[in-house]
């Protein structure tokens, strides 16, 4: 049991909620009149993303095999298994190896274009744990673009389409979640050694860019859903009343990163604050009722 818990920690599975941008092709797929989606493949995507997941882990691993004596010096990192000695190295690259064989395999099971989305991705992110992470502005520009390539890996599996605001959408959001990350860190970590990025920021830059990144990601979410070749392509003008949720989100996570000094861990926070968690679930069923109930 123990070792299990191990093997989850390493490959931070807690993470694998980053991949649920892989299904947003297919959901506003499912709901546009102009392309003709069948349900049953869902199942297409659900293997994309574990063909991510499975990759993602792998860059995970590889990241902190480098990055483990900086990870020592960190409060919390150095409790992850390679860092505090719980998995060696001879552990870590097996694995990382099995998980890039069974990724990127899988993948090429699908289908050649998610093949070259997940190598796509495969390069950015060791290229990003090689030298780009060291890097300000551009650590969290390759982050976001990630989160770009996750939702263009939903939509080459099953062949359809996807809206350039959505991509853009992606992409934003993951910014502002990367550069309150970066806050968090500036604030508490700043000379510790932990990242190399942090002294190439300064915390009145974050600030603004983290007020620039949010609004920027609520009018674009706000001009795709009330577009009219939006409104004309799903057959209905109330995607709009999703808005709201988005607003809340955003402000709720902001408060979190303000007044609660949270946003160091994005992923922890979304499974287990439960405003935020009740938000995100009521804007998908939102969305569903919306598309698929017209």
């Amino acid at each position: 049991m123990k070792f299990l818990r191990t093997l989850a920690r390493l490959l931070r599975v807690k993470q694998w909620t980053k991949n649920a941008v892989v299904f947003a092709a297919f959901v506003f797929a499912f709901g546009d009149r102009q392309q003709d989606l069948a349900a049953w493949e869902l199942w297409k995507v659900c293997l994309a993303a574990l063909a991510f997941s499975l990759t993602s882990s792998a860059v995970y691993i590889l990241n902190d095999l480098r990055d483990a004596p900086q990870d020592r010096l960190h409060p919390i990192k150095c409790r992850r298994p390679i860092a505090s000695g719980e998995a060696g190295p001879g552990l870590a690259w097996g694995m990382a190896a099995a998980l890039l064989a069974l990724g990127l395999g899988g993948a090429g099971r699908l289908g050649t274009e998610l093949l070259a989305v997940l190598g796509t991705y495969l390069g950015l992110q060791i290229a990003y744990t090689l030298w780009l992470k060291r890097i300000a502005l551009v650590d969290v520009i390759v982050i976001a673009l990630g989160f770009v390539l996750r939702a263009l890996a939903g939509a080459v599996v099953i062949h359809v389409k996807i809206s350039p605001w959505l991509l853009l959408c992606a992409m934003l959001l993951a910014l502002f979640l990367g550069l309150c990350k970066r806050r968090h860190e500036k604030v508490n970590l700043a000379g510790m050694g932990t990242r190399a990025a942090l002294d190439g920021y300064d915390e009145r830059l974050l600030d603004l860019l983290i007020a620039m990144t949010g609004a920027a990601s609520l009018v674009c979410y706000s001009i795709y859903t009330l577009w009219p070749e939006t409104v004309a392509k799903f057959g209905t003008p109330w995607l709009g009343a999703t808005i709201p949720f988005v607003v809340f989100g955003l402000f709720r996570y902001m408060d979190l990163v303000y007044r609660q000094e949270q946003g160091d861990r994005p992923e922890h926070i979304l499974l287990t604050d439960l405003p935020l968690m009740a938000d995100v679930a009521l804007y998908g069923v939102a969305v569903l009722g919306i598309l698929l109930v017209r």
